[in-house]
């Protein structure tokens, strides 16, 4: 698997003001790419904090991915603390410069405005439908608005710079007992299956309790044998 991380940035995510949206369709976008999301960061809109955790993540995995912090307020610094992350400048981009003047038609062209078409130097522009505004990637680091719409849309960028991994397909069944009833059984056919990750997610529904066991892996010849078995385990209680 090529393994990824996200950083996550804003205070307002922190605080619980704002439920970040973008972890699930991010992890899903990437998995039909054959990339996993391995490790997650939430970090409040602090210089030091994001670059700590870009330059950590950076070099552990693949590919990291920001949201959140690249727009045209005070607080918005995510763009200055990519760019001293890698010992760069930060500069308004020209041919991001024209995009927005084309958009603009003649209208004034703001200092805010201006801030949002910064990228560090080095940096490639990445679009979204949504907005002129960009993001952009820097050596494996992409940038992209916290805005769901936004940030979702700058992903169809990315295809020409991601390479592909192997795709994990997965199983979900559900077991209507509790999981200390299955727990030593499930244990033996995770043993025996390497490639294969078998997870157990526990529920409570109308007063009943069970979990849901959920296989997972790049090989399916492998996760029909291990579905097979959760089957029968699943018959047999």
């Amino acid at each position: 698997m090529i393994r990824a991380s996200l950083v996550i940035i804003g205070d307002e995510i922190l605080s619980g003001r704002t439920e970040d949206k973008n972890l699930s369709y991010l992890a899903k976008w990437l998995g039909k790419l054959g990339i996993d999301i391995c490790e997650v960061r939430i970090v409040l809109d602090v210089e030091r904090d994001i670059i700590n955790a870009v330059n950590n993540l950076r070099k552990k995995y693949d590919y990291v991915f920001t949201t959140g912090g690249i727009g045209p307020t005070h607080d918005d610094i995510t763009t200055d603390s990519i760019a001293k992350a890698f010992g760069v400048e930060a500069r308004v981009d020209v041919n991001a410069l024209e995009k927005m003047k084309d958009f603009l038609n003649g209208k004034e062209l703001t200092e805010p405005l201006l801030k949002m078409l910064k990228i560090p130097e080095g940096g490639e522009l990445i679009y979204s439908p949504a907005t002129k505004a960009p993001g952009y990637k820097i050596g494996n680091v992409f940038v992209m608005a916290g805005i769901p719409k936004i940030m979702q849309g700058m992903l169809e960028g990315m295809y020409d710079y991601l390479e592909k991994g192997d795709v994990v397909h997965s199983k979900s069944l559900d077991i209507m007992v509790g999981e200390s009833f299955f727990a030593e059984d499930l244990a033996l056919i995770q043993n025996k299956f390497k490639n294969v990750s078998v997870g157990s997610y526990p529920f409570s529904r109308d007063g009943l309790y069970g979990a849901t066991i959920v296989i997972r892996s790049t090989q399916e010849s492998d996760l029909a044998s291990c579905e097979s078995l959760v089957k029968d385990l699943i018959a047999k209680l």
